[in-house]
């Protein structure tokens, strides 16, 4: 059992489903054709493009990632892990972002 991303042609994800084994077959260029939309491996334990896929995801074909939508306008894309960054460090304890005073407040 695998799973598969559709991709549409902005790059983001439409759907996400169970499928074949890629082990059995070229499984990403057969869902693709029946579909009519790129198809691409994803997988729970992150071996695969770094995460597993969910709508609205972005695909980078570049450097071969799933990239969560961006949690809020101020955040940042980290190049090296592919995962939004705050632009102030999140204290430790229970914080939650406040987009408006660009900071966290505590929970």
């Amino acid at each position: 059992m695998a799973h598969y991303a559709f991709i549409d042609n902005n790059g983001i994800v439409t759907e996400v489903i169970v499928g074949r084994d890629e082990n059995e077959g070229d499984w990403e260029t057969h869902y693709a054709n029946i579909r009519g939309q790129q198809c691409v491996r994803t997988s729970y334990n992150g071996k695969i493009r770094r995460r597993f896929a969910g709508i609205g995801y972005t695909y980078d074909p570049q450097n071969d990632v799933f990239i969560a939508p961006q949690p809020h306008p101020s955040w940042w894309l980290d190049q090296i892990t592919f995962d939004w960054q705050p632009p102030v460090p999140k204290p430790d304890g229970r914080y939650e972002w406040n987009e408006t005073e660009q900071g966290w407040d505590a929970l």
